[in-house]
C-alpha cells in the first residue's frame, strides 16, 4: 500500500472542492458502498455506507417523499443535506433541449441556496447527449464543471472534470472490493481526494431517478 505523506495531505486539502460541505471532502481516496432499498418495505431510495457498514448518506425519493422529481440527500443521522428538484412548466420542457435538475442546501434559517445544476438532454438534437453539471460557485472557466461518462444502469459510470480527470467512479465489479458481491442493487463508488462526497451522491441520486431505479415511484 502506498504511504500517505504529510505533503500529500496538504496538497489534497489545497485541492478540496467543498460543493456541499468541506466535512465531506477527504484528503485520501474513499470507497463507499451503495445499497438500494426495496420499494415495498422501505419506500425505495438507497443507503450509502463505508466498508464497515457505517451509514454515511441516505437518499429518499418519490416512494418516501410522495412527490415526483424531488429527492433528499441525508447524512448518516437522517438530517437533510441536499434538496434536489426538477421543476419546469410542461410546455417549456417540451421545447427545451434539456431537463434541468437543481441541488439546494439550506441554512439554519431555512433559506435555500443553489449549489449545483445538472442538465439532462431532452432531445436527440443535443450533441453526444452528455449530462453536464455546473456548480455554484463555479470551479472551471467553461460553462460546465463536471460531466457524466459511461452508462449508469450498467454500473459503469464516472463523474469527470473539464480536464477529463475522474473525480468519482461507480463500478459493480470486484476490482476495488474483492470480498463484495455486487449487483444492480449493491455497488460501490470510489471518490477521489478533495472531492465532495455529498455532491457525488447527489448526482448519483439524480441518475438513479433518471433511469427509473430506486428513487422513482
Amino acid at each position: 500500500m502506498k504511504q500517505v505523506l504529510p505533503g500529500d495531505i496538504v496538497a489534497a486539502k489545497a485541492n478540496m472542492i467543498p460543493i456541499i460541505s468541506k466535512m465531506y471532502c477527504s484528503s485520501s481516496k474513499v470507497l463507499l458502498i451503495v445499497r438500494k432499498r426495496p420499494h415495498v418495505i422501505s419506500g425505495g431510495g438507497f443507503v450509502v455506507t463505508d466498508y464497515s457498514q457505517k451509514v454515511i448518506f441516505r437518499v429518499d425519493g418519490c416512494g418516501i417523499l410522495g412527490r415526483k422529481e424531488e429527492l433528499i440527500l441525508r447524512d448518516g443521522g437522517g438530517d437533510a443535506l441536499l434538496l434536489i428538484r426538477r421543476k419546469q412548466a410542461a410546455m417549456v420542457e417540451v421545447l427545451s433541449l434539456y431537463k434541468n435538475w437543481r441541488g439546494y442546501t439550506s441554512d439554519y434559517e431555512g433559506s435555500q441556496k443553489l449549489v449545483f445544476s445538472l442538465k439532462e438532454p431532452n432531445s436527440f438534437l443535443v450533441k453526444n447527449n452528455v449530462m453536464r453539471i455546473s456548480t455554484e460557485p463555479r470551479v472551471s472557466k467553461k460553462d460546465w464543471d463536471f460531466e457524466i461518462k459511461g452508462y449508469f444502469p450498467d454500473r459503469d459510470c464516472s463523474i469527470v472534470d473539464t480536464k477529463g480527470n475522474i473525480v468519482a467512479q461507480m463500478a459493480g465489479g470486484k476490482k476495488e472490493v474483492p470480498g463484495l458481491m455486487t449487483s444492480n442493487d449493491l455497488y460501490h463508488v470510489v471518490v477521489q481526494p478533495g472531492i465532495d462526497q455529498a455532491f457525488v451522491f447527489g448526482v448519483i441520486a439524480i441518475l438513479d431517478y433518471i433511469y427509473g431505479e430506486s428513487t422513482r415511484c
